[in-house]
């Protein structure tokens, strides 16, 4: 019988046992390895996955901010153009309406009637003629103005613009105006010129007589006059002058001597065509005889 070698037949089995826990430690090892590279690939994959999602959460929120701006951007141009139209419904149409005839009017004056219109002065009735301006019929007088040498038209509906001339006891009021004192204010020329234009377009008789009595100077030579305010003196003269004349009747040389005499305007030379006026008539007289 062979002697059994206990030692060797341990370290026989320890080796094998060795053997086979290595076996096992690189088969685990392998698997762990295996098992972590799987996880990794996983992770990144589910890494690549978030960001891909993140990336188009991103595309779609710019996307969705660009579209909500474009959409603010509309709303916003249809408000302001909405500012400037109005919608269709609420939209109302003007009603369009044809005149093809002027209103028409009782004629309060006739053909050759004497009358006033306050921003050109007296003027005559020449005419009644029917006008067609625009399509629309209208009845107009046609004024004519002899100091102008102009012809004017008033509608029949605007007749109310005009005046007639004043009566004579208008006329006797307007030379006792001439005859007071002037009241003549402390104000500044450009506001007292203004009031003084106002009157006289004004048309009304009495105002031209307050005029004429405030910028009249008389026979003063000393006193001096701006050309502003003779042209206004002028102006509201000649039309109180042209007025009178045709109210009494009489010459213009007449009617100039009377207003002159309220106003005490040119007395010397009044005097003196008086004076040369008698001896021509004794003159006269003597021939006769």
């Amino acid at each position: 019988m062979k002697k059994i070698n206990l030692i060797n037949t341990l370290k026989k089995t320890f080796k094998a046992k060795k053997k086979v826990i290595k076996k096992k430690n690189k088969k685990n090892i392998t698997k762990t390895k295996k098992l972590k590279s799987s996880v990794k690939s996983k992770n990144t994959k589910i890494v690549l996955k978030q960001k891909k999602i993140k990336t188009q959460k991103k595309a779609v929120k710019q996307s969705s901010k660009v579209k909500q701006l474009k959409v603010e951007k509309k709303v916003n141009a249809g408000s302001n153009d909405n500012l400037h139209r109005i919608s269709k419904n609420n939209e109302q149409k003007p009603e369009i309406k044809k005149i093809k005839k002027q209103d028409t009017e009782k004629k309060e004056y006739k053909v050759k009637d004497h009358v006033v219109y306050p921003k050109h002065g007296v003027g005559q009735i020449i005419e009644f003629k029917k006008m067609n301006i625009g399509g629309i019929e209208i009845e107009t007088y046609i004024l004519k103005f002899e100091k102008d040498k102009a012809n004017g038209m008033v509608p029949v509906n605007k007749q109310s613009h005009l005046r007639p001339l004043a009566t004579i006891n208008q006329v006797n009021k307007c030379i006792s105006i001439l005859k007071s004192k002037p009241k003549i204010k402390r104000s500044m020329w450009s506001r007292r010129a203004q009031e003084y234009e106002a009157k006289i377009s004004s048309g009304k008789i009495y105002e031209l007589a307050e005029v004429v009595r405030d910028l009249n100077k008389g026979d003063d030579i000393m006193v001096d006059q701006s050309y502003s305010e003779r042209q206004l003196f002028e102006k509201a003269y000649e039309r109180i002058l042209t007025e009178f004349q045709i109210i009494l009747n009489i010459s213009l040389e007449d009617t100039q001597k009377k207003l002159d005499k309220a106003l005490k305007r040119n007395l010397e030379k009044q005097v003196q065509r008086i004076e040369n006026k008698a001896p021509e008539e004794e003159v006269a007289e003597e021939i006769a005889k």
